[in-house]
């Protein structure tokens, strides 16, 4: 068994997220963060969004990059302070200022400064005047204690090499009653050693994933006194696509995962 460093997983999981971010075709999976994809049209209605959403957002945003939709989990209400981990381009971000108005904010933290840059490049080309994005890791977000309502994240948390700090930096930067609602990758059964120790599986949302069980131990050390873990069966279909013929769909699901400090 291989052994992977926790800097060189984040160092190339940067380096990854920053070759999609400056890329022409503006992408990568059909549903997630398989690099070797380019944009495919339609991406994200896969995943639950309407396509009502996906036209209110700055083109370029949609860049395919998901594996379930945490809007619909949130159920987001005006002038919400709202906290995104690991904001990519800006998608998500960008329809929760939307649905928070103006009296609302957005805060999209990201570790990958292509990222941050075209993502305020967007929310600028939009006018989308109550979001922000801080360069940052998920692990030590640049958040103060208490500031957010929500937090969401898409296919994120995967990727972190130490989940449990995530959890408590997110339980720290909630309001008392704040809510997580978070869509990410959990393992339904043990990966094999080729699965589990390929940096791209790791990079592309399969090779960090920890089990539901593990995820909802995390969630309450964390202090989180209300959690679920939904696993998303459905989530096969397109799981299957991220790295056609390696067998990943047997091994990892879509789940919904809720919280509420």
């Amino acid at each position: 068994m291989v052994e992977l460093d926790k800097d060189e997983i984040r160092r190339h999981v940067r380096r990854t997220y920053a070759g999609i971010a400056l890329s022409t075709a503006g992408g990568c999976a059909p549903s997630c963060c398989s690099p070797q994809y380019a944009a495919v049209p339609g991406a994200s209605g896969r995943l639950g969004y309407a396509p009502e959403e996906l036209r209110c957002v700055p083109e370029g945003a949609d860049m395919g990059l998901g594996c379930g939709n945490p809007q619909l989990i949130a159920q987001l209400r005006e002038g919400e302070v709202v906290l995104d981990l690991g904001s990519g381009g800006g998608f998500d971000c960008f329809l929760a200022a939307e649905k928070v108005g103006p009296s609302g904010r957005v805060i999209g933290v990201d570790m990958t400064p292509e990222m941050i840059e075209k993502a305020r490049r967007l929310a600028r080309a939009g006018g989308i005047a109550n979001v922000e994005f801080r360069l940052g890791e998920i692990e030590h977000l640049p958040v103060a204690d208490g500031e957010a309502d929500v937090i969401l994240s898409n296919c994120v948390i995967n990727l972190s090499a130490d989940k449990p700090q995530v959890y408590r930096e997110a339980w720290r930067v909630l309001k008392p009653g704040g809510r997580l609602a978070i869509s990410d990758v959990v393992a339904i059964a043990e990966l094999p050693g080729s699965l589990r120790d390929d940096l791209e599986k790791r990079a592309g949302c399969v090779a960090g994933a920890a089990t539901a069980e593990e995820t909802a131990r995390m969630l309450r050390d964390a202090g989180f006194g209300e959690y679920t873990v939904e696993i998303q069966e459905q989530s096969r279909d397109f799981i299957r696509d991220w790295f056609p013929g390696s067998g990943v769909e047997d091994y990892v699901r879509s789940a919904a995962i809720r919280g509420r400090k």
